[in-house]
């Protein structure tokens, strides 16, 4: 796979993800005062999915530094 295949996924994935943790934070939103334990598995997930997603502009931001170098030579 090269680097511009590798980061269109990345980005693809990236825009997937965020766009889950929106649906999740709007999720939590939409439940009532009795359902704490759901609010909290659903805050869970979207921390989880935010934490995944920091981890993926990390490499999109490696991939772009790789493909600048490249471009330089």
């Amino acid at each position: 796979m090269s680097i511009h295949d590798e980061l269109r996924q990345v980005e693809e994935d990236l825009a997937r993800l965020r766009s889950e943790v929106a649906g999740l934070r709007e999720q939590v939103g939409d439940l009532g005062p009795t359902d704490s334990m759901d609010r909290s598995a659903l805050i869970s997930m979207a921390d989880q999915q935010e934490a995944l997603a920091d981890e993926l502009e990390e490499r999109r931001e490696k991939l772009l530094k790789q493909v600048g170098d490249a471009q330089d030579r």
